[in-house]
């Protein structure tokens, strides 16, 4: 049985360059990168120091705070180098990957004679716990609490993102097992999240409570979801998983191998050829990208992840942790003369002052990343509320947010969400206010004060 959630509110913003459903093997990385600053809130302490052999899936480092989460390598190689920045902190750890990949064996583990306390241990000592996620503050979850629900969102609303229908298929047996094995993890249930028009390997697993999505993005968010379904109050606890990384939980409780193997998507309209790459996880993006038609001297933006919410790394960069697309657009760097005095055909806008995509709903644009105006005071345009579908009063948040106002961040609802929810209000904000950053450091502000 299914529970049907619907969403009003949103934008979907349609972009050229999605991905054909073709996969092709990456061109094998040298290199594989580690950063730190992809785990939000962790201080990493070292287990591997430059020089060392490492196996794939054998810890590399762990966190300073929570001693038993574990970080590990996701190939096997040798430690090249851990560069630092300011006082010392470090910056990534960087591994020459072995021509012959050397796995770390943890064993194969019986999930349906586990206790929930084995199953744990299991995941920490692994390395796989850092792909459990937690809100309140979206951050690795804390393995001393239990959550009264776990949420799956196997639909992907973002532009351009990976299509989980395609990216999950055959991978059946391993959503399975971690499905089985999350489930001893809470009293509550597993809640998971498909399209309504899709046809998601996700919908066949027993043990969870599944529901079908449709309408614009952020539809597909989790915390969109989590609102909807099971919203979080003061005290309580929900873990948020992505689909990719339960295959690898999977496949590690079935074989023993942690494989930080990845099918990622090469999307936007600065690709000749959009389409998936079988990589892995630290993997150089050169190997993808300057295959495909993107020019090495380009004047183009290379993002780890979607272009609503991703990171902005360097030609050089790697594709980090939790990523399953990289996305290359024109980098908009040039202005034009009066832009804002005249009619407008080539760009999304939610308004209809001087602009007209509203005419053409289908239309796909190729956007480059000007932001078309400048950072200035908010201003009450009510566009926030058309497309935050939260029950939530977007705005007060974030000005309580900058005021540091704890007492109304709580009221408002802050418990409940992520950066990422608040990034379909910034592409639209006239403000041009990071909201992003915004919350980011708003929750921020409550660990370190509330915890």
């Amino acid at each position: 049985m299914s529970n049907d959630i619907t969403i009003k509110k949103g934008l979907d913003i349609k972009l050229k360059g999605a991905a054909e459903k073709v996969t092709e093997n990456a061109i094998i990385s040298n290199f594989c990168t580690v950063r730190p600053e992809d785990f939000h809130g962790v201080t990493p302490k070292l287990i591997a120091r430059v020089g060392d052999k490492v196996k794939a899936g054998e810890p590399i480092f762990y966190d300073k705070a929570q001693e038993a989460v574990k970080f590990v390598s996701p190939v096997s190689g040798e430690i090249l180098d851990i560069p630092r920045g300011d006082k010392r902190r470090i910056l990534a750890l960087k591994i020459q990957a072995d021509k012959e990949q050397i796995f770390h064996d943890y064993g194969t583990f019986n999930v349906e004679s586990a206790t929930s306390e084995s199953i744990k241990n299991h995941l920490l000592a692994s390395g796989c716990w850092p792909f459990i996620k937690q809100r309140p503050y979206d951050v690795i979850a804390n393995p001393e609490k239990s959550p009264k629900a776990i949420f799956i969102s196997g639909y992907a609303s973002a532009p351009l993102v990976a299509d989980y229908d395609y990216v999950l298929q055959g991978k059946e047996a391993e959503l399975q097992v971690a499905i089985n094995a999350l489930g001893k993890l809470t009293e509550g249930q597993v809640h998971v999240s498909v399209s309504k028009n899709g046809s998601s390997p996700l919908s066949g697993l027993k043990g969870v409570t599944l529901h079908k999505v449709s309408g614009p993005h952020p539809s597909g968010n989790v915390g969109t979801q989590i609102n909807k379904i099971d919203p979080i109050n003061k005290g309580e606890t929900v873990w948020t998983i992505n689909p990719q990384d339960l295959v690898i939980i999977g496949e590690l409780l079935l074989t023993g191998k942690f494989n930080a193997e990845r099918l990622v998507a090469l999307v936007g309209s600065s690709v000749k050829k959009p389409r998936y790459f079988k990589t892995k996880i630290g993997s150089e993006i050169a190997t993808m990208v300057y295959d495909n038609g993107v020019e090495k001297d380009g004047n183009d933006r290379i993002i780890s992840g979607n272009v609503l919410s991703g990171k902005q790394i360097k030609p050089d960069g790697s594709l980090d942790f939790y990523s399953n697309t990289i996305t290359v657009i024109p980098e908009g760097d040039d202005y034009e003369f009066f832009g804002w005095n005249k009619p407008v055909f080539n760009k999304i806008s939610t308004s209809r002052a001087l602009t007209f995509s509203w005419l053409t709903p289908n239309k796909k644009y190729d956007l480059n990343t000007n932001t078309n105006g400048e950072h200035r005071a908010f201003v009450l345009t009510g566009n926030y509320e058309q497309v935050f579908p939260l029950d939530i009063y977007p705005l007060q948040i974030l000005k309580a947010c900058m005021y540091e106002d704890l007492d109304e961040m709580e009221a408002l609802g802050m418990y409940e969400v992520a950066p990422e929810d608040f990034a379909l209000t910034e592409f639209v904000c006239v403000s041009k206010q990071p909201h992003q950053a915004i919350i980011r450091k708003g929750l921020d502000l409550m660990i370190k004060e509330i915890g």
